[in-house]
């Protein structure tokens, strides 16, 4: 199937950072798929909004998958090892199935308490089943970046 490329938005307020650099080896070592990765604002990050507009295809308190409707899936993951909190400390304004459009507020969480919790509220976002060279980085790491600024073109 061929796709426009698809611009993927910030879910979270933050600073860019490598998605290399995220302290989980799933996600570092790119085996869901190639992306970037936000460390939310403790003041600001706690808007999660959907970074394509598209179909809740699953969620979690902790994580979400938005599928386009090209086809295109993009994850975004709330923190590292917050699966554990059992959906603690997050409130989902989502279902699965549901259709959103880019902006809409999905989830609300508390990115300073999770690091208060001894985690990393890093949130990787995700291109699944991408390629490397299909997925180009538009905020360039370290930058910071407001919920809703243009994140990364998927082509």
């Amino acid at each position: 199937m061929t796709t426009a490329p698809l611009t993927v938005l910030s879910p979270v307020t933050g600073t860019v950072v490598a998605l290399a650099e995220v302290d989980d080896p799933v996600f570092s070592a790119g085996l869901v798929g190639p992306g970037i990765a936000i460390a939310p604002d403790a003041a600001e990050g706690g808007l999660v909004s959907a970074p394509v507009s598209g179909t809740v295809v699953k969620v979690h308190p902790h994580a979400f998958v938005i599928k386009h409707d090209d086809g295109q899936a993009v994850l975004v993951h709330l923190g590292i090892n917050t699966v554990q909190l059992g959906g603690e400390g997050f409130t989902l304004h989502v279902a699965q199935g549901d259709v959103v459009h880019q902006g809409t507020t999905l989830v609300t969480w508390d990115p300073a308490a999770i690091e208060e919790g001894g985690r990393s509220a890093v949130c990787p976002v995700v291109a699944l089943e991408g390629s490397v060279e299909a997925v180009t980085p538009l905020a360039p790491v370290g930058t910071w970046v407001a919920r809703g600024e243009e994140l990364l073109i998927w082509e």
